[in-house]
């Protein structure tokens, strides 16, 4: 009985460490720098504006749509009518197949 009662508790352990670590790990912030883009004028994947960055890595390209913040409504006219390269910092995540990131910052690259 105690065998059991110590393993069921170091399971449950490990559960909740692994959980906390996933969580902590998707709340990581990142940076992204691609080419930014309106998701409806340029893009033609939404019904309405929305920024999305696309970075290219190992010749694969990612398209991120940067939800719906102050950050990124203050940011929309850089990139509505025309593609500028970005840098982008939050955190991403899946939503609906797609990858999603809630930016703190957004700024025209520097070359």
């Amino acid at each position: 009985m105690k065998k059991s009662l110590i393993l069921s508790l170091s399971a449950g352990a490990l559960f909740l460490l692994a959980a906390t670590s996933l969580s902590l790990a998707e709340d990581e912030k990142v940076t992204l720098e691609g080419k930014g883009e309106c998701a409806k004028c340029s893009l033609k994947k939404t019904d309405s504006c929305q920024n999305t960055v696309t970075v290219e890595k190992g010749g694969k390209k990612t398209t991120y749509f940067i939800e719906h913040n102050d950050v990124a409504k203050k940011f929309h006219k850089n990139i509505c009518q025309e593609a500028k390269d970005i840098k982008v910092v939050g955190t991403v995540k899946e939503v609906d197949g797609k990858q999603v990131v809630t930016a703190s910052e957004i700024e025209v690259a520097k070359k």
